[in-house]
């Protein structure tokens, strides 16, 4: 077959391919485009998922009529300057208004600021119709309809309806949490109502914007960050550790306003949450970092969606200092949503009638509960659980049966934390002052405003995993000669790249050095490790090199070891402590980094407070 030149239809079906995935992606590309016009106001309908109708509204600056042809044309744009390496915008390659209409019937509808009207331009398959006057407000409305009609067989790889509109959503609320002054509204017949309201572009709007899209529970249980290094800042906010999900999906990340889903930025989250977290759950983020546009690359996708970082070391460095470090200096916190869980816990069963009584008035219920018999004591879901028979009447508070409990041990409680009441100051500490303990396992301890439940071999074995990983990095790790150097064949960047970090290796105990051009022999390992697969060590060790320049596999290795050390060796469950121990332990948490859970990320305690047990009580 000769080679010819393609006709324009196919060169923008093919952009159209790459740019234009989903309905999610054309909502992407025209609400961005929304944004680059300064709109403080974007409205987008769909309907059918997105594939029978997407209309984005704006009041931003406006198309000049002259100008609409050029919009629909490819590799035309506004947004780029003189260099591809200053990009300031979120859209700027000029070619998703052509691609959407090159696979759907679109049109745009435009008028701006010093407009006397309107003017519309649409395109059906690619054919484009002429220029024409229209009625619209200051603004544009773009209007996408019967997506992917020029081009049905990708209609066979789209989702259902439902997973399409969620998709959208999503797009819609990651790109919102960017821009807490513009307000979005996201509605259709596939949907319910999104809305969400302008708040200010301030540390606490953004705060406000992410509790719109990620819930109020979030700032309860989030930690500030904010922090610089060689012109790269990162602010924005990080979970608890004890306040995490299934999956990564509400972890957001962004360069210099764009969202991006990077797995450098993923990995580095990753890494700092490593000592607190379970591996199968995931910390919540929100992420903003900005640093000169000429050091990140965000032309490496059409969708826009990677980004790649002229220095990634710095980077990934920056993140996992910044969040291990707001972790350290958040001292001891439990999620909110741990008193949750202990509320329903605690609320006893539905109750065996549907209505306890007379309440309201009406005549149907009090004809429902004079039927009933009215209220029994004995047969109460709520009865105390001596009342199941009959018994005398008793005079006064009855004392001579309630003396019965207040000899010999208590039933529930191992162990009394005393019956003086102990110092004010310590009532006013984060976890309070212990007042028993349950089960050979738990402490009780009491605060101004709480109860506190602490599982004791939970937490001493994060505060001896803490002091045993300070010994192990304050200094060089011991390291055991081999009796022979043992070999590893490797590509030569792999060796070279390995021979670069040999210093900081050899701070973890691993003592190797280039032999030949495709080869390293290593003559020291860490002592902690014992007998060790050597071959396999670095060849992990050259593949992170490679991805994030980073030597953190032989760290976390030994931060394991530490970790089945600690768990060992830490207070059993099962044994009695004293007041004064459990009073030490508790102070010992408060003064702990990262003590709100143990090494394998399950929490350490959990407090209720007062008012949610008045509550229960019916006092609130």
């Amino acid at each position: 077959m000769p080679i010819r030149q393609l006709s324009e239809t196919m060169i923008n079906q093919i952009a159209a391919g790459e740019v234009i995935e989903r309905p999610a992606s054309v909502v992407k590309e025209l609400v961005e485009n929304a944004l680059d016009a300064g709109a403080s106001r974007i409205e987008v309908v769909t309907a059918g998922g997105g594939l029978n109708l997407i209309r984005v509204t704006d009041d931003g600056s406006g198309i000049p009529e002259q100008e609409l042809a050029l919009a629909i044309a490819r590799h035309c744009t506004s947004k780029l300057s003189d260099s591809i390496h200053d990009i300031r915008s979120l859209g700027f390659r000029g070619e998703a208004l052509p691609s959407i209409g090159s696979v759907a019937r679109l049109s745009i509808r435009s008028r701006t600021a010093g407009g006397d009207s309107a003017a519309e331009i649409g395109t059906d398959g690619g054919r484009v119709s002429a220029v024409k006057p229209a009625a619209a407000n200051r603004g544009t409305t773009v209007e996408v309809r019967d997506l992917f009609f020029a081009t049905p067989a990708r209609l066979k790889f789209m989702k259902g309806e439902r997973a399409e509109s969620s998709a959208t959503s999503d797009v819609v609320k990651r790109i919102a949490i960017a821009f807490p002054a513009v307000r979005f509204t996201l509605a259709g017949a596939d949907r319910s109502t999104l809305e969400l309201p302008a708040t200010s572009d301030t540390p606490q709007g953004r705060l406000a914007r992410v509790a719109q899209v990620m819930g109020k529970d979030f700032p309860d249980n989030a930690i500030a960050i904010d922090a610089a290094r060689e012109g790269v800042h990162l602010a924005g906010h990080v979970s608890i550790p004890s306040y995490t999900r299934a999956n990564a999906l509400q972890q957001y990340a962004y360069v210099n306003g764009r969202p991006v889903r990077d797995k450098l930025i993923a990995g580095a989250i990753r890494g700092a949450f490593a000592d607190v977290l379970p591996r199968d759950r995931h910390a919540v983020t929100v992420l903003f970092l900005s640093l000169d546009p000429s050091t990140v690359d965000v032309n490496v996708h059409p969708a826009k969606a990677d980004v790649r970082f002229r220095d990634p070391g710095l980077v990934r460095g920056l993140i996992v200092g910044a969040i291990r470090e707001a972790l350290a200096g958040a001292g001891i916190r439990a999620a909110t949503t741990g008193a949750a869980g202990m509320m329903a816990a605690f609320r006893p069963g539905a109750a065996p009638y549907s209505h306890p009584g007379p309440a309201n008035g009406h005549r149907s219920y009090e004809a429902a509960y004079r039927a009933s018999g009215g209220f029994d004591p004995l047969r109460s879901a709520q009865r105390p659980l001596d009342m199941g028979e009959a018994r005398a009447p008793l005079n006064g508070f009855a004392e001579n049966e309630q003396a019965a409990f207040d000899t010999g041990p208590l039933a529930s409680a191992d162990v009394r934390a005393g019956m003086a009441e102990p110092p004010e100051a310590m009532l006013g500490m984060v976890l309070g002052a212990a007042r028993a303990q349950v089960h050979e396992n738990y402490i009780v301890a009491q605060t101004r405003d709480s109860l506190v439940i602490v599982d004791q071999h939970a937490a001493h074995e994060r505060l001896v995993y803490e002091a045993l990983k300070n010994a192990l990095h304050s200094r060089a790790v011991p390291s055991q000669m081999l009796l022979l150097p043992e070999i590893v064949d490797l590509p030569e960047d792999d060796a070279e790249r390995l021979a670069m970090h040999s210093e900081t290796l050899a701070k973890f105990g691993l003592g190797l050095e280039r032999f030949g051009p495709g080869a390293v022999a290593v003559r020291e390992t860490p002592s902690m490790l014992g007998e060790t697969n050597v071959q396999q060590l670095v060849r992990d060790l050259a593949d992170e090199i490679a991805d994030n320049d980073t030597v953190e596999t032989l760290k976390e290795r030994l931060d394991r070891i530490a970790a089945t050390m600690a768990c060992h060796g830490s207070v059993r469950s099962g044994r009695l402590l004293k007041a004064e121990e459990m009073n030490a332990l508790l102070r010992q948490m408060e003064a702990t980094p990262g003590s709100g859970t143990c090494n394998h990320g399950r929490p350490t305690y959990i407090e209720l407070k007062l008012a949610d047990i008045e509550r229960l009580f019916g006092r609130r």
